[in-house]
């Protein structure tokens, strides 16, 4: 077999109606679209998001202002105060870990490390950001940081 043997099942497709061929061809003179009216004109009809007249849907919405950017990042917040409240000391906070402890819900979540609280333990911390006020405390308690994770 090849490809210049293949054709449809019988049955399965039939010709196109040919519209206002004459009075034989049974859709002759206004070619099936009756007599007058906005639907038997060319270009006639309703258009797209036409509701019967009231208010299209398009228009009762308002419109939203600015710029959204659909390639932004949204990293999840955590605080110095809630790894110093959550973790042991030499520990090391990453996704996988920050998930083992319930802070974020998935591991492939970017997270950004804030410096709201105080930190006692040293830990090493890697995140795919991290504050420059949150750099200062864990190395000031004598953690480490790599960035990214």
């Amino acid at each position: 077999m090849e490809i210049k043997d293949l054709k449809p099942a019988e049955g399965s497709t039939k010709a196109r109606k040919r519209v206002g061929r004459g009075p034989a061809s049974g859709t002759g003179k206004t070619a099936g679209r009756g007599m007058n009216g906005q639907k038997s004109r060319s270009g006639g009809g309703k258009g797209a998001g036409f509701e019967g007249g009231q208010t299209p849907l398009a228009r009762r919405l308002p419109k939203l202002p600015g710029f959204r950017n659909p390639n932004r990042i949204e990293y999840k917040a955590v605080n110095v105060s809630r790894l110093d409240a959550k973790f042991e000391a030499g520990d090391v906070v990453d996704g996988e870990s920050l998930k083992a402890k319930g802070i974020i819900k998935h591991t492939d979540d970017p997270v950004k490390i804030l410096g709201d609280g105080d930190i006692t333990k040293a830990l090493t911390v890697k995140a795919d950001k991290i504050s420059a006020s949150a750099i200062r405390k864990i190395e000031a308690a004598g953690g480490k940081v790599e960035e990214p994770c």
